[in-house]
């Protein structure tokens, strides 16, 4: 053979070989993506023709396909949509998917591969393939209680209410407000869809953002209760330490005084970290910031989750933050929840959570459980530890101390006839033109916790001296534990 044409065989045969590498490739190894890909059209049609399995909260459908008279066969049908509009996402043939339509797409849409032998009898049947179901972890009646606290603050408030089982991470309800409908999006006329995502998305309101998870803004006080698990962890405190009390803190290396937001002196020149607490003094928790230093409050904060994602079964989920460097001024802020401290209402629920499973912060989850379209259960979802936070003494130190918030300062409006209730309050600052955030944290009953709630009331459109956690945002979180605990 003469060069040539030895040279034009190795060229072919490298030709052939790239070949069988690109199809291998990409019907194996990127398989999963580009059928998952929004823009696949080929995929798209093939799904918005099969029964699609339906999204359950306790046994009933919140998303579920119904037999349409148009090409497609199948219209996605959301019921109660704006109150779970943030957990089910809808399903778009223009803009794909969202929430858990997205996360569990592959058992919805019939294309996971533990359904392989549903498709294959669906097959030889001559019958399109059908998708599998999704059980959240939702209970109705506290995501009924936070969806009704929130709207009863009035139509236009801003807001989020996340509860969670301080023992398994389950989620028990999540509601944003404003919310949307989920139906003008899933439409099978593309006009529709257009003049519904361009309504959603053109809200000044931001309907579609899940404010649980995708908003993190100064949790104010409630942070106190991390600051509080760092000075008891550090073993320099306990309950019954003194601190500086007093109306106002000298900020060192500044001229400014932080001063607590009552105005007092939180009850004297020296006070217990308990009554410190009790009556949210700022004045003791910046202390503990200057005297703690930045980076014990910050390893306490990330034991808690901040700086973190951990909600597996939602996507868009936001890191909360604890700033990585800041001053001593700055820190004595930080340690009462300002300057740039800033969370989400899911993690101020893990911080509540984890106090009451005894130090344990488990890892959230929204999805309990997976089935085949014959019923059989492929998937059950397993609580997971996420980290120790603390040590279970200071746990039982901090429940006490959050009961006493609860029972003699500022959370009263969380009690319970006949149950301790544990929690928090907090009012986060914001920028001077705009009111500041209403917070609060609890879990109840405090002696054997059953939910762990937090509550976020960005903006009820009142007048900014009627905005408490105490006054807006506890009677909500009051409600879900009910709900929960009254079953």
């Amino acid at each position: 053979m003469n060069k040539p044409i030895r040279t034009m065989s190795i060229v072919c045969m490298a030709l052939f070989v790239a070949l069988l590498v690109n199809s291998t490739y990409l019907q194996y190894l990127q398989a999963d993506e580009l059928n998952s890909r929004n823009d696949n059209k080929r995929v798209r049609d093939a799904e918005f023709s099969r029964e699609r399995g339906a999204i359950l909260v306790a046994g009933n459908s919140v998303a579920q396909s119904k037999p349409s008279n148009d090409q497609f066969e199948f219209q996605r049908v959301y019921s109660q949509p704006e109150k779970y509009a943030h957990l089910t996402g809808y399903y778009s043939y223009t803009y794909g998917r969202n929430a858990v339509e997205l996360t569990q797409n592959d058992i919805l849409s019939g294309s996971d591969p533990r359904l392989f032998v549903n498709r294959v009898v669906d097959l030889f049947g001559n019958s399109q393939p059908k998708g599998g179901d999704v059980s959240l972890t939702i209970d109705p009646k506290a995501q009924n209680a936070a969806y009704d606290g929130l709207q009863a603050l009035g139509k236009d408030v801003k807001g989020s209410v996340v509860a969670l089982d301080p023992s398994t991470g389950a989620i028990q309800a999540m509601v944003s407000n404003p919310s949307y409908d989920p139906s003008g999006l899933s439409s099978h006329n593309l006009s529709t869809i257009s003049s519904s995502w361009e309504k959603l998305t053109g809200d000044p309101d931001r309907p579609m953002l899940n404010r649980g998870i995708q908003e993190v803004l100064p949790p104010g006080s409630t942070f106190k209760l991390v600051t509080a698990a760092a000075a008891l962890s550090s073993g320099q405190y306990d309950p019954d330490s003194l601190v500086p009390g007093g109306a106002r803190l000298d900020l060192p290396q500044t001229d400014t005084d932080l001063p607590n937001e009552s105005g007092t002196d939180c009850g004297g020149d020296k006070v217990t970290l308990t009554q410190a607490l009790m009556v949210s003094c700022n004045v003791s928790f910046g202390y503990l910031g200057l005297t703690l230093g930045d980076d014990a409050l910050r390893e306490q904060a990330e034991a808690f989750g901040f700086g973190d994602e951990y909600l597996d079964d939602l996507n868009g989920q936001v890191a909360s933050r604890f700033p990585e460097d800041p001053d001593a001024p700055q820190s004595a802020l930080s340690a009462i929840g300002q300057f740039d401290v800033a969370a989400t209402p899911l993690q101020m629920a893990m911080v509540s959570a984890g106090i009451a499973n005894g130090g344990t912060v488990m890892k959230p989850y929204l999805v309990d459980e997976v089935r085949s379209p014959d019923l059989d259960v492929l998937d059950k979802a397993e609580p997971e530890p996420y980290r120790n936070a603390v040590s279970s003494s200071v746990a039982r130190d901090l429940t006490q101390m959050m009961v006493e918030v609860v029972d003699q300062g500022t959370g009263s409006t969380a009690q319970i006839p006949g149950m301790k209730v544990a929690g928090k309050t907090g009012t986060a600052q914001s920028e001077a033109d705009r009111p500041p955030y209403a917070w609060f944290v609890s879990f109840a009953p405090a002696d054997d916790p059953e939910v762990a709630v937090a509550v976020l009331i960005e903006d009820a459109g009142v007048a900014r001296d009627a905005i408490s956690g105490s006054g807006l945002a506890a009677p909500i979180a009051k409600r879900v534990m009910e709900a929960v605990i009254n079953q």
